[in-house]
């Protein structure tokens, strides 16, 4: 008999009931280490003040209104991006899926709009993630993904991950847009080195096209900048955001430059609860923390010390772990055991970590995390290590 909850993912037997911090507190009263942050969602970590502060005062005003009317909060949230960004305007949406659709209609939109109709075809990249409506998958095209969905939106070309000279020799007269994470995340943390990003942007600038980049999981401060393609130096024309920025509220965003944007016009795209004055507040409270020099600052700090623990972990668990890589506080540790075996020896171990693709487990931990939290990662890390050798001495 099926579920009231749709059985759609492998879910551990865990049941968290309050969280502080870096920390989620299990239903039996049990403290994990959390170094998911929800899939790098909870920036600031659990319950931070001013977020709560954000969402309370809020909620005690306005919920909802619909974007029939002007509405501040959003406003206010769209000031601060295009003030801190590459861009000229902003769209906001619930969540990093809705951020790719828009994402693939603007960029088609353009084109048409120039008397290009023809253009429609963008470029992406093998272990690629984009979400899971019918663009993501189409556009991301692994099996794993597009299996019994069909047909596929077309319009996408897959190409290996690193392969420049591959992207050069797909460009045709059909080509829209090249898209890409800065890093891939469920990809298995695979970052684009500075080099291959500026290739991109100066391949998109002699062929007349559009370079859209996906930060949803690498965006706000989780690589120590802002956004993870400021450490290139370059700029996308348009950007998919969602995760961080709400801090674990619902909330999503494309940004874009006003040549980019051009073609949306009113009628061209709509959503209901996006950019609702609930999401909007809790968002200009991230903002107002993340988008400081100094707390990047500490991100980077913090991400050094993480990384050395880590590579600790490593060299005294050569069976288990192969290396860690991986930008600011998106690191992935490669292994050389199953992976999804150091994830639930992890949750034995009450420390939480994700899975991803290449057989490595992601630490996405909130951006807050404390030096004594980096300390007891390392040691959880290494005992769930260590009860995986033994699983692998018995088996």
């Amino acid at each position: 008999m099926i579920p009231s909850v749709l059985p759609t993912y492998n879910r551990a037997p865990l049941q968290f009931v309050k969280g502080e911090g870096a920390w989620l507190i299990e239903a039996d009263g049990r403290r994990f280490l959390d170094l998911g942050a929800g899939i790098a969602v909870n920036a600031l970590g659990h319950a931070h003040p001013a977020l709560v502060q954000a969402l309370t005062d809020q909620a005690q005003n306005l919920w909802h209104v619909s974007n029939l009317y002007e509405i501040p909060q959003q406003q206010a949230l769209a000031d601060k991006l295009v003030e801190h960004t590459f861009a000229d305007t902003v769209f906001f949406t619930n969540s990093g899926t809705e951020s790719c659709e828009l994402a693939v209609k603007m960029a088609r939109k353009y084109f048409y709009d120039k008397e290009q109709p023809e253009k429609v075809e963008i470029i992406t990249f093998d272990g690629s993630f984009h979400g899971r409506s019918s663009a993501g998958i189409a556009a991301a095209g692994s099996e794993k993904m597009t299996k019994g969905f069909g047909p596929l939106l077309g319009g996408f070309v897959h190409l290996t991950f690193g392969d420049l000279d591959g992207v050069t020799n797909a460009i045709t007269e059909n080509t829209a847009a090249i898209m890409i994470e800065p890093v891939q995340g469920e990809g298995g943390i695979r970052p684009v080195p500075d080099a291959e990003l500026k290739a991109l942007r100066q391949i998109c600038e002699d062929n007349d096209l559009l370079l859209i980049l996906d930060e949803v999981q690498c965006g706000v401060g989780r690589t120590g900048k802002l956004f993870a393609h400021e450490w290139a130096g370059i700029a996308p024309d348009i950007m998919m955001v969602a995760k961080g920025i709400g801090g674990g509220f619902p909330l999503g965003a494309v940004l874009a430059t006003e040549e980019a944007a051009s073609g949306m016009v009113a009628g061209t795209h709509g959503s209901t609860y996006g950019g609702n004055p609930l999401g909007c507040a809790v968002g200009c409270a991230v903002m107002d923390h993340v988008a400081e020099p100094e707390f990047l600052a500490e991100v980077n700090r913090k991400s050094g010390l993480l990384r050395q623990k880590l590579e600790g972990v490593i060299a005294e668990h050569p069976e288990v772990f192969e290396e860690v890589r991986g930008s600011g506080l998106m690191l992935g540790l490669k292994c050389k055991a199953s992976n999804i075996e150091v994830v639930n020896a992890g949750y034995d171990n009450q420390v939480v970590t994700v899975p991803a693709a290449d057989n490595v487990i992601r630490l996405l931990p909130p951006l807050t995390l404390t030096e004594d939290d980096i300390a007891e990662a390392a040691s959880r890390l290494g005992a769930a290590a260590k009860q995986v050798e033994s699983q692998l001495a018995t088996a």
